[in-house]
């Protein structure tokens, strides 16, 4: 994957050198959208490490790889030897920074959506991008929330709303049971769902022996503002769309929001307010009808 010309910087300014306790070397940090490299880059990976006499690579929480300790001289060479398998520097300060995302559809029997082509997208479009605060950009499959993206900056989670249909429905128990929220509970013979308990992760309905149980399509929730860290907080809904069309198009208008109404040298959280976020979720919801009813 090549990185677009616009935001390939000197190494010497790139997020993707980053500074160490040694001030004779650098942390090399790698451009890998969610995590997903093949088994020709890793050995490219291992090869141009050695080289330069490293010993270890470090797989960060942000599902990259860092190549730690290496000599400011000897940058220039490994990013030559990495580039040769389209490997390119990640970024780390005031950009758009690696791009996150579970496995989605492709292998984990909890998943809702596909994150695959969201995330490629979004990396293609936006990665690098110069912003006046670091940004992180974070996909979940459902609301598991594995890769913690309602803690980023952005996130988008799917979401599936069951339907029950109580004429058919047996009462065996099966959904209540499979339920972590407890918001399926037994009255009088009767199954009831608590809409104000439940998260729409759809496992009720995977669970139903007898596929009594439906589901809605699946939706894409974006949270903005989420904060990682010592103090973490939950990012708030922005909206919910039926459609990865939808997701990406409106990450692209929270992007440009915060490119032009951000301070630098404050994390979003602190400012949604003094952005007017409330009028922004006013704006996106008029431009994209929400899911959730108001």
């Amino acid at each position: 994957m090549s990185v677009r010309p616009e935001i390939q910087k000197k190494p010497e300014i790139c997020g993707g050198i980053i500074s160490e306790l040694n001030k004779d070397c650098r942390i090399v940090r790698l451009r890998i959208p969610g995590g997903i490299i093949s088994p020709e880059q890793l050995v490219t990976v291992g090869k141009a490490a050695k080289k330069i006499g490293i010993d270890t690579v470090h797989l960060t929480i942000r599902q990259t790889i860092e190549i730690p300790h290496v000599p400011f001289d000897k940058i220039p060479g490994l990013i030559r030897d990495l580039e040769k398998q389209e490997l390119f520097l990640g970024a780390e300060y005031e950009e758009i920074v690696n791009i996150t995302a579970c496995p989605g559809t492709d292998r984990c029997r909890f998943s809702i959506i596909d994150t695959r082509n969201i995330l490629l997208q979004l990396d293609k479009n936006h990665h690098g991008r110069d912003m006046p605060i670091r940004i992180r950009i974070a996909i979940s499959s459902c609301p598991n929330g594995c890769t913690s993206e309602r803690a980023s900056e952005i996130g988008i989670t799917g979401l599936r709303t069951p339907i029950r249909n109580e004429g058919l429905c047996t009462g065996c128990g099966t959904c209540a049971h499979t339920c972590k929220e407890k918001a399926i509970i037994m009255v009088n013979g009767c199954l009831h769902l608590d809409e104000s308990l439940c998260v729409n992760c759809g496992m009720c309905i995977d669970s139903c022996p007898f596929h009594i149980i439906k589901g809605h399509p699946p939706g894409y929730m974006i949270t903005v503002g989420g904060r990682r860290g010592r103090h973490m907080v939950q990012g708030r809904e922005l909206i919910v769309v039926d459609s990865e069309e939808k997701a990406v198009a409106v990450v692209e208008r929270v992007i440009d929001w915060i490119y032009r109404f951000a301070y630098s040298g404050k994390i979003l959280t602190d400012q949604m307010d003094a952005m007017k976020f409330t009028d922004f979720q006013k704006r996106i919801r008029r431009d994209f009808p929400p899911l959730r009813p108001e």
